[in-house]
């Protein structure tokens, strides 16, 4: 842990930015604690896009589906959304997790960029939504989610897709879900994701970081609310000797094996120094990694101010990915 005398004060804001994070703090401030949730998770629900954007004025058609859940667990919900246009054979695919702290949304929560994805790519978008901590604790919701991705794959053939492209995605907490569902089956010999594209994932339960210190009360998502995500998920646990690769993924000794990895952050934000680190450790299990770091990007700031500039580079630098890694 670096001494706090020798870290800096929290790097500058992209000044484009700053109104949208001005307007987040009115409605969700940089530290959450637990009391907070109801109201979030309120909050959240009521932003979340109604039939008639999910359609996308008729591009887009939908299903909600329930399919079977982990053993012994309730079924879960997969939103799933295909082009209208008719499809000349099997699609790509991009089997999504919603993000908040481990503590919020549901999935329909954060998927505009995923539509744009649908309606302009063509792929087919599978949002799973998990069981929710402190309510759920680990490890509910990396179960519930390696379910609804096994199902998909298992069913790729009745929904359309191809199962060779099939990209997992997923911002903060579904980041981190994402990059714990890949080390999860490729431990348990499960399906193989063509990718794993992580926006701004929340990895480390340590909540230690030279960013986690510098951006404290500042930004969005500061270290006091990944304490709130991090203790809900994990209890008492939390920070300790005993915590898994599967419930906080930096903590994982082996990254080789994996899907190739995008991977981007904020300059400005409590995840930077550990995202940095687990692309930097991909590499060195000798794995496949583009990672960006978006100069005065605060957490989310794509979701928030997706018209900014540096929101469109960031977005457009994951379909160029997508493209790629998908044959689009």
């Amino acid at each position: 842990m670096t001494d706090s005398a020798l870290i800096g004060p929290p790097p500058p804001f992209d000044p484009e930015l700053v109104p949208a994070l001005e307007s987040l703090a009115e409605v969700m401030p940089p530290a959450i604690v637990a009391e907070m949730l109801p109201g979030l998770r309120a909050f959240m629900a009521s932003t979340a896009p109604d039939d008639d954007e999910v359609r996308r004025g008729g591009a887009i058609v939908f299903e909600e589906r329930s399919v079977p859940g982990p053993q012994g667990a309730p079924e879960i919900s997969l939103l799933i959304c295909r082009p209208a246009r008719p499809a000349t054979g099997p699609r790509p695919a991009v089997y999504f997790t919603h993000g908040g702290g481990m503590v919020l949304g549901d999935n329909r929560n954060l998927i505009g960029e995923m539509l744009d994805w649908v309606e302009h790519l063509g792929v087919v978008l599978v949002s799973v939504e998990y069981r929710l901590a402190p309510e759920h604790p680990f490890p509910a919701g990396l179960e519930d989610v390696y379910a609804g991705f096994r199902w998909t794959m298992a069913h790729a053939e009745a929904l359309g897709v191809d199962p060779r492209r099939v990209v997992v995605s997923g911002p903060s907490a579904g980041g981190g879900l994402t990059a714990a569902m890949t080390l999860l089956a490729r431990e348990t010999d499960g399906p193989r994701a063509a990718g794993q594209l992580l926006v701004c994932p929340m990895l480390d339960d340590r909540n230690d970081s030279v960013s986690a210190r510098q951006m404290a009360g500042v930004g969005a998502w500061d270290r006091t609310s990944n304490a709130t995500g991090w203790t809900a998920l994990l209890g008492e646990l939390r920070g300790g000797p005993e915590v898994t690769a599967f419930a906080a993924p930096a903590r994982a000794e082996d990254l080789s094996g994996l899907p190739p990895l995008f991977i981007d952050v904020g300059s400005a934000e409590t995840f930077r120094d550990e995202v940095v680190a687990y692309a930097i450790r991909c590499w060195q299990a000798g794995g496949e990694a583009e990672l960006h770091v978006w100069p005065g990007g605060f957490h989310g700031f794509d979701a928030l101010a997706p018209k900014a500039a540096l929101s469109k580079r960031a977005r457009a630098a994951r379909v160029e990915w997508l493209r790629r890694t998908l044959g689009l």
